[in-house]
């Protein structure tokens, strides 16, 4: 686990401090174990070029027989659909190229499941973020925006 004040963990850019990190698992189609031996090691080769080409850092990852997890880090204008489309489009189109054998087993063209899971990872926990927050209300016009209790009136933003 990277250390949450080690300040040259953050990728900057010209106006943002970001760490963003993800953690991706994806199944092969109907669940069938074909990740073994020289398949495995291409697709983990595959995966690190395309992080490589798309400027994606693998912290960690692992291939399974029958599904794969990433931990990554990504720039901030790539959404998660777009990793999900790069890593499992370009995975597959490559590893059929690769192996025509998989072409066999799954014939419509897709090694993977269509879905995928993706959580976000951080250095500290979501309860030590609130805490922050709520600490943040030092002044007397500070109001909070998560205040179900009493709605904000418009004046208060202004």
């Amino acid at each position: 686990m990277k250390n949450p004040y080690d300040k040259n963990r953050y990728k900057k850019g010209a106006h943002t401090v970001l760490d963003l990190q993800y953690h991706f698992v994806w199944k092969t189609k109907y669940g069938y174990s074909v990740l073994h031996v020289d398949l495995a090691v291409r697709v983990r080769d595959i995966l690190r070029e395309i992080c490589a080409q798309s400027d994606i850092t693998i912290s960690r990852g692992n291939v399974r027989a029958n599904h794969i997890h990433l931990l990554i880090s990504a720039p901030s204008y790539m959404s998660v659909a777009k990793m999900a489309q790069i890593l499992k489009g370009k995975s597959s189109y490559l590893l059929q190229k690769n192996f025509p054998e998989l072409k066999r087993r799954y014939w419509g063209q897709h090694i993977w499941s269509r879905g995928y899971f993706c959580a976000t990872v951080g250095a500290v926990t979501e309860d030590t973020i609130k805490q922050y927050i709520e600490n943040q209300s030092d002044t007397p016009d500070a109001f909070k925006v998560w205040d179900e209790i009493a709605p904000v009136s418009s004046e208060a933003c202004l």
